[in-house]
């Protein structure tokens, strides 16, 4: 047979293209984000997005529950995941130490209230509060560590009573009377609490603004693929729709991811480093 030669090659190279692509699907990326909600939850929010990011990229994307916040920190600072999204100071950490790049964020900013009851006369200034109990979202949820971070000296810090649940749940846990003060998001504080129940607290410290929650990417997506990934989640497509449901959920009014750059994410990560244990 004077053609099997070229027959066996052809049936070499098929092989080869089998097996590469199989090898190339089996080294998929893994999306994850923190886990505030369930398995199934989490599933339902990000595994639209995962699976438009497959098509993309040509690569399987898979959306990886975490399970809980201590495996989520291992695994974070073990590089584990490879497209995350969650707040500022987690990805100001990643880039920092693992080399992550910033390609999409939420508009706007995260800003935080520390407030007291107005008729509470030992609490008249964030010092005061050296030593007593703060109602907030247990760390290393961002709003509790930007107020510790008033706080220079460790030793002389407020008590962080953590909540879990969400800030409708940390208010009402101040309210039953269990803190000397609590922390809201400004958000929340404006446009969730009724006017007679702003009526009864008082600010007494406003953090800094932050650059709000952002979706990173690690050094196994190429340039290329970042630039791609960036490009369709800010510009209309199947990525930018597949991702309107964690827009909604997370972004208030916003429409859309927009981008982000590696400046705005500097430095937040000593909001973790020095203060929670592990980091």
């Amino acid at each position: 047979m004077p053609n099997a030669p070229l027959v066996r090659r052809g049936m070499v190279g098929l092989v080869l293209l089998v097996v590469f692509s199989s090898t190339a699907l089996a080294q998929g990326l893994i999306f994850t984000a923190p886990p505030r909600e369930s398995p199934a939850a989490g599933a339902k929010l990000y595994g639209p997005l995962a699976e438009a990011l497959t098509r993309l990229l040509g690569k399987k994307v898979t959306y990886q529950h975490p399970e809980n916040w201590l495996r989520y920190q291992r695994n974070m600072r073990n590089d584990t995941y490879d497209i995350i999204f969650d707040g500022p100071h987690f990805a100001s950490w990643r880039m920092t130490h693992l080399g992550h790049r910033a390609v999409a964020k939420l508009p706007g900013t995260l800003e935080f209230y520390l407030l007291r009851a107005k008729d509470n006369p030992d609490i008249k200034a964030p010092e005061d509060l050296i030593g007593k109990k703060i109602c907030g979202i247990s760390p290393p949820n961002l709003s509790t560590l930007s107020v510790l971070a008033r706080f220079d000296n460790p030793v002389r810090q407020p008590i962080i009573l953590g909540i879990r649940g969400g800030m409708g749940k940390v208010y009402k846990r101040f309210m039953s009377g269990s803190c000397d003060a609590l922390v809201l998001r400004t958000t929340f504080y404006k446009k969730k609490l009724k006017p007679d129940d702003r009526a009864g607290l008082e600010i007494i410290y406003h953090t800094p603004p932050l650059p709000n929650q952002v979706i990173t990417v690690s050094k196994r997506l190429s340039p290329a693929e970042q630039r791609r990934l960036a490009q369709a989640l800010t510009t209309p497509g199947p990525v930018q729709k597949a991702s309107l449901s964690i827009v909604k959920r997370f972004g208030g009014k916003a429409r859309s991811f927009v981008k982000a750059t590696q400046a705005e994410y500097e430095g937040h990560n000593a909001l973790l480093e020095g203060v929670i244990f592990g980091w």
